[in-house]
């Protein structure tokens, strides 16, 4: 096996203390996430750079985003498939080095096109890196330990959007874009190394069989379909079109076929979606769901308050939002320990209402709220955030068996990102058509889409700054409720310590259990 066989959870004679071993293992694992979620919002940060300096057009250029998060949509399904088969370790180390000399290349592109290219090669390694690091860390922990070492994961997840638009500010104001690429270089090499030195060597405790290639046609399609249907409707602010609406259709249509192809051919199939009777399981991968929608639609609109109202720079708005890093770097661990100790339902619910408050005050925003208020309901909605994200998703892996793990982390990092996608495009298009409303009663044109905000004149800025505002209060109501919506999952999530062995069985004995608390 690919990890330190602490999986045994309940045999260990200190089960309520992380060892060195597992320590160690996720160390090892966040070394690696931290590049790949740090590259996400610091390309982001840099797309009007990159457009100007590539002569191609702001619509052209938003495809270094989106091919990047088609082609992670395209390997997902594959990567537990690929961990039995091969074994975590050397999944792992060949995605760290595939998504590193994707790196490389973008640095050394020579055209928007050619950067959109090896873009998609960095897609196709950091698409793996999420469930394989959550496969390692979960086997490593069992499951009596799985929320604090969870919170080790944690760390990069919620700390790489907030410090990516600082570091990312830094190189394009002070140096030039393709440093956003090569800063990756020296972690990666440390990443690859440390995989080489610390991740022992094994082998799987079953053969993964042959591969399901028309569960991987079917179900790749699928999310490669949801995810470009969602990343039109970000960028156009609108749900409605057969541009949005046929690619959703379509992506519905084949996760669908999936799920039949997937009922009919059981534990051969590229994920068994027979893991969802377990009730747990399923509770997890719900609010899984609506915690990033939550969370990722937030941290999209949030650096765009402080930049389209408050006339911020991205280093600026970077730092701004660094309050809600440190929250979460607060909350993680006592987190963490809590839900090994007295289960999820004590914590995550805490976690909501944390949420909850640290949100309200963004749904009041004006072109003058004082910074010092903005900096403490971050750091309020960072301690949500913390007690709330991993804790859900260790749930969700609570009562799984290690046969079960490597299939069902593909499932809640493809849920992750469609979660993470609708809520960009969800609290993109309520902002945009309250914008539009609001521009219209003035009698002033707009295209209803995001890139409007891009299109305002200065010299309108104190004009439009209310109206900006506005709707910026209205985005922020919608992620209110939907953070809200995370506490009717998390009602099912156990009030108590379960001990559970690792025994060895197959996802539908694993999903045949129920949380019985």
């Amino acid at each position: 096996m690919d990890g330190p066989d602490t999986a045994q959870g309940a045999s260990s004679p200190k089960p309520d203390k992380l060892d060195r071993s597992v320590i160690v293992t996720g160390l090892v694992v966040v070394s690696g996430l931290i590049m790949v979620i740090l590259d996400t919002t610091i390309v982001n940060v840099a797309l009007d750079t990159l457009s100007r300096e590539l002569d191609a057009s702001l619509s052209t250029a938003q495809w270094v985003v989106t091919g990047y998060l088609l082609a992670v949509g395209l390997v997902i399904p594959l990567s537990g498939w690929a961990m039995d088969h091969f074994g975590t370790k050397k999944v792992w180390i060949t995605s760290l080095v595939l998504f590193t000399g994707g790196s490389i290349l973008c640095a050394v592109a020579w055209s928007m096109e050619s950067l959109i290219a090896f873009r998609i090669v960095q897609g196709l390694g950091g698409g793996m890196l999420l469930p394989g690091g959550q496969t390692i860390i979960a086997r490593a922990a069992g499951p009596d330990r799985i929320g604090r070492a969870m919170a080790l994961l944690g760390v990069p997840m919620l700390l790489g959007p907030v410090f990516g638009p600082v570091l990312g500010g830094l190189l394009v104001e002070y140096a030039s874009w393709h440093w956003i690429f090569l800063v990756n270089l020296p972690v990666g090499v440390l990443a690859v190394s440390l995989a080489l030195w610390k991740l022992p060597d094994g082998r799987e405790p079953e053969a993964a069989g042959r591969l399901d290639t028309r569960g991987l046609v079917l179900l790749s399609g699928g999310l490669v379909s949801l995810l470009y249907g969602l990343s039109e409707a970000s960028s156009r602010g609108s749900f409605t079109g057969w541009g949005v609406i046929g690619w959703l259709l379509a992506g519905v249509v084949l996760v669908g076929l999936f799920v039949l192809h997937s009922l009919q051919r059981g534990p051969a199939a590229l994920i068994d979606v027979r893991l969802f009777k377990n009730r747990l399981f399923a509770s997890g991968a719900v609010a899984v769901f609506l915690v990033a929608i939550a969370l990722f639609g937030g941290l999209l609109m949030l650096p765009l308050y402080y930049q389209s109202v408050r006339l911020e720079g991205p280093l600026a708005a970077g730092l701004l939002l660094a309050p809600q890093g440190l929250g979460a770097m607060t909350a993680m661990p006592i987190a963490g320990r809590i839900t090994d100790r007295f289960g999820a339902g004590r914590v995550v619910p805490f976690g909501v209402i944390l949420l909850l408050i640290g949100t309200l005050p963004f749904t009041q925003v004006g072109t003058d709220t004082s910074y010092v208020w903005l900096t403490v309901a971050l750091y309020v909605r960072g301690l949500g955030l913390g007690a709330t994200i991993m804790p859900t998703i260790a749930t969700s892996y609570s009562r799984l068996t290690r046969a079960a793990m490597s299939r069902a982390t593909p499932t809640i990092s493809a849920i992750q990102q469609l979660g993470g996608s609708l809520g960009g495009a969800l609290l993109v298009f309520v902002f945009s058509r309250q914008l539009s409303n609001e521009l219209d009663a003035q009698g002033m044109p707009s295209d209803g889409g995001s890139d409007q905000i891009s299109s305002i004149p200065p010299a309108l800025h104190d004009r439009l700054a209310p109206l900006l505002a506005e709707a910026y209060q209205h985005a922020f109501w919608t992620a209110f409720i939907l953070t809200a919506l995370v506490m009717i999952p998390a009602l099912l999530f156990p009030r108590r310590l379960h001990r559970q062995p690792a025994t060895a069985q197959t996802p539908a004995d694993a999903g045949a259990g129920t949380p019985g608390d």
